[in-house]
């Protein structure tokens, strides 16, 4: 098929790359220039396992191709994909004045009346977006056209495979002859027993929000239970093992630390408490899952701040940092605990030495050099006063920790991500501190 993908965030450019990897001829358009020369450069914008090889190798055999010129770019595609922002309004809801934006240009370069196009939001929008931008379009044009929803379900860091061997996809959709038309594209990595679902365009956007709300209750859950935990000397550690091995529960995000960050599940929570609001409904569970993963990115800079007596006490410590982005395998900064912790060492008179193996160019652009960015982790510990683990990379999960031990100049560990085994950490001669076991 031939498809156009609007936007080369995460998502767009994944997807496209994707889809041209399964022999589909792609046009990727941005209107941001400079992104676009350095994609046409062979230079990828995100930091995501896989991506950059799929996109040369795509490009070099010209099923991928980028531009800024809309028109140009969607002139021959049966599919357009819109994968535009919607970041986080001032009200909590999504702002889709990009949506917006895309649909009215899109409007005025339809032209092919015996072969509608069908345009696809690939973005994650409020329920009803899909009806308001057909009818938006309408009123710029009378050519015909179709709008279907596509929700992505792809986890940063593994988007890749995510989008290769999907769990399921999901369509929205308002006939059957769109329905087979994305059925068709997405043949191809469908299992015979993954599922291809099909819903009204209403459902499909709400089926998005709602899968992200449920992954971010498990993970404010398992934290707040972690909390109590600590509280009554018991090890969250085996709690999760505890409960995880019933099958009703599972063990699938239910790992306590230091609260989910990104581009997803905070806006999408938030979007969802903002969505309740507009039909003068309260959204009870998703406040508290909001306001308990706020609470949670504070617990480390709190454990610091005991631990050293206070925030005269923290004047003039040294406090290292591994991990900055939100999670592992990406450099994704958005809503990371991470910051938080900055801002507060930072606040309280402490020096910030970090490591990231992909995030600190993003984090050097906020903070400057009023942090000091370390090419290794080790490097990072010389003359510490403790050490953060914020984001649970795997190079962190076994060190060397006499080396550890050696280069701190107090060997304690303020554990995000429950890395290590306490006892053993303890014999080693560290002071630590994990999230939920005392």
């Amino acid at each position: 098929m031939k498809i156009a993908v609007i936007g080369t965030g995460y998502v767009g450019l994944v997807q496209g790359t994707c889809l041209a990897d399964s022999g589909n001829d792609v046009v990727c358009v941005d209107k941001l220039e400079e992104k676009i020369a350095g994609l046409l450069r062979g230079e990828i914008p995100i930091y995501e396992p896989g991506l950059a090889e799929l996109v040369h190798r795509n490009a070099k055999d010209g099923r991928l191709k980028f531009t800024t010129d809309l028109a140009e770019g969607i002139a021959d595609a049966e599919l357009i994909f819109i994968a535009v922002g919607t970041p986080q309004g001032d009200d909590g809801g999504a702002n889709l004045s990009g949506v917006w934006a895309v649909g009215e240009q899109l409007a005025k370069h339809l032209s092919d009346r015996d072969h509608p196009k069908t345009i696809v939001i690939k973005s994650t929008v409020p329920v009803g977006t899909n009806a308001e931008l057909a009818r938006r379009m309408s009123l710029l044009t009378d050519v015909p056209f179709h709008v279907a929803s596509n929700p992505e379900f792809l986890k940063e860091g593994a988007a890749i495979d995510d989008f290769s061997k999907p769990d399921r996809v999901v369509v929205g959709v308002r006939s059957p002859e769109v329905a087979e038309k994305l059925h068709e594209l997405y043949a191809p990595f469908l299992r015979t027993d993954r599922p291809f679902l099909v819903m009204s365009p209403e459902s499909a956007e709400m089926t998005k929000y709602v899968a992200n709300c449920m992954l971010a209750v498990k993970i404010s859950f398992i934290n707040e239970m972690a909390n109590l935990c600590e509280s009554y000397k018991a090890d969250i550690n085996d709690v999760r093992r505890g409960i995880g091995h019933d099958q009703r529960i599972g063990f699938h995000f239910l790992f306590p630390g230091v609260g989910y960050g990104g581009s997803c599940f905070p806006k999408d929570v938030r979007a969802m408490i903002h969505m309740a609001r507009s039909k003068d409904m309260t959204s009870r569970m998703m406040e508290a899952v909001d306001e308990v993963n706020e609470s949670q990115k504070a617990v480390l800079p709190r454990k610091i701040t005991e631990h050293f007596g206070g925030l005269e006490g923290l004047k003039g410590k040294t406090i290292a940092l591994w991990g900055l982005a939100f999670k592992p395998k990406t450099d994704d900064i958005r809503e990371a605990p991470a910051l938080v912790l900055i801002d507060a060492m930072l606040a309280a008179g402490a020096t910030v030495r970090c490591h990231d193996p992909e995030a600190m160019p993003n984090v050097r652009e906020i903070y400057g050099d009023r942090v000091t960015f370390c090419d290794r982790p080790y490097g990072c510990l010389e003359q510490a006063d403790a050490l953060a683990i914020v984001t649970e990379w795997n190079e962190f999960r076994n060190p060397d920790f006499e080396i550890m031990r050696r280069l701190l100049r107090q060997p304690v560990v303020f554990d995000g991500r429950n890395l290590y085994d306490p006892e053993r950490m303890t014999e080693l001669g560290f002071t630590y501190s994990g999230i939920g076991c005392s």
